[in-house]
């Protein structure tokens, strides 16, 4: 089974809002493969925690 992107999160977005007059119910279908697509297409984490690269201005996080 596939995880769950951002196209085809926004694809099913798309529709429910058409149905529904362009909101989207909080805890809906729609709603969750929204979630899901973010965290799937987040796994690297903060840009923070990317090798090299520094949380702000002047910060040595690293």
């Amino acid at each position: 089974m596939k995880k769950m992107n951002s196209t085809a999160a926004s694809r099913i977005q798309s529709g429910t809002a058409k149905k529904t007059g362009g909101v989207i119910p909080k805890g809906s279908f729609a709603a969750r493969a929204m979630s899901a697509a973010a965290k799937n297409e987040n796994k690297a984490g903060w840009p923070s925690k990317k090798e090299g690269k520094k949380s702000g201005k002047k910060r040595d996080n690293n």
